[in-house]
């Protein structure tokens, strides 16, 4: 009995430490909790809408709930500050588009985040804008708008300080030195009711937005900024198609999440959201959004974001623009 009690403890010793161990993994699997997705606009719109269509494919895949938490403001620093200071563990992921890291760095005097706090998970989907024009302004394609604008000075809208389509007015003030007067408003819907106003003459902004009003007859499509034609739009031609290449702008949809995230925990993550962006119901509601998938992760999003905040730099730099 003697010689039986120590193998007996010994047992009872290698049970427990298994136990501990399997206690120990169950805490530290992932995801454990709740995954909140920051989105950096306001609900309703197409980052918001992208957002919540990948959250519950994700959450289906990952076995754990996933919400959507909007903190719109100042050209997404609001929402990048707060993922920049969450817990790098997974359970919170910044989504919105490229500008916040491609255009504020060089835009905004001071940011609430260092753009080293925040590494990009997932580069999702890519989309145009749309030049469009009041009727009563006369032009009929970009081109004549564009020859307007080198005489005297268009009114361009867009959906603030810092947004594509603010950097797109900049573009073209810079690549053809249109004389561009550009109003920011309060998002894409105000910026796109004030071309249907005659309030501004011009604006650069998001086709679904715009495509109702074209269709009306109240608002004259002249071009989009992507390399391809919009699917909403496909008889509108592209600003390459115009003659003007160098106004082409795409904006990138992204997810990013803080920079100590492990490795591990970046790859379940990266899986949930490109099977989800690979299912046919998921591609066909992100093209009725103008989107274009992308699916770029690791050095591929990064070297896509890297060559965007480049382009962009440049152009806030030459025309001095700042945002304090």
């Amino acid at each position: 009995m003697k010689q039986i009690l120590p193998f007996l403890r010994g047992v009872a010793a290698l049970t427990a430490l298994a136990l501990m161990g399997a206690a120990a993994s169950a805490q530290t699997a992932f995801p454990s909790r709740t995954i909140r997705i920051v989105n950096s606009f306001p609900p309703g719109g197409p980052s918001d809408i992208a957002s919540r269509l990948l959250a519950e494919k994700m959450s289906r895949a990952l076995g754990q709930a996933v919400v959507v938490d909007n903190k719109a403001g100042a050209g997404g620093n609001v929402a990048a500050a707060e993922v920049a200071r969450a817990a790098a563990d997974g359970h919170t992921i910044l989504s919105g588009i490229d500008t916040t890291f491609t255009i504020n760095p060089s835009l905004y005097g001071r940011l609430p985040f260092s753009t080293q706090d925040l590494k990009p998970l997932v580069v999702m989907a890519s989309s145009g804008l749309l030049f469009g024009a009041h009727p009563s302004v006369g032009v009929r394609s970009l081109r004549e708008l564009v020859a307007m604008a080198r005489e005297r000075p268009v009114l361009f809208s867009s959906g603030g300080n810092g947004s594509p389509g603010h950097l797109a007015t900049a573009i073209l003030a810079d690549a053809v030195g249109a004389k561009v007067t550009h109003v920011p408003y309060r998002g894409n819907t105000p910026a796109v009711m004030a071309v249907l106003s005659g309030e501004v003459q011009a604006g650069v902004l998001a086709t679904p937005g715009m495509l109702p009003h074209v269709e009306a007859g109240k608002i004259r499509a002249l071009a989009v900024t992507s390399r391809a034609r919009s699917p909403l739009a496909p008889d509108v031609p592209t600003t390459a198609e115009s003659g003007l290449k160098a106004l082409e702008v795409e904006v990138l949809y992204v997810m990013m999440v803080p920079a100590a995230t492990p490795e591990p925990v970046m790859a379940v993550l990266q899986r949930a959201v490109v099977d989800a962006l690979a299912q046919p119901d998921v591609r066909a509601s992100l093209s009725r959004l103008d989107m274009t998938v992308e699916s770029l992760v690791g050095a591929q999003a990064r070297e896509r974001l890297d060559r965007q905040a480049a382009r962009y730099g440049r152009v806030i730099k030459a025309l001095n623009m700042k945002i304090e």
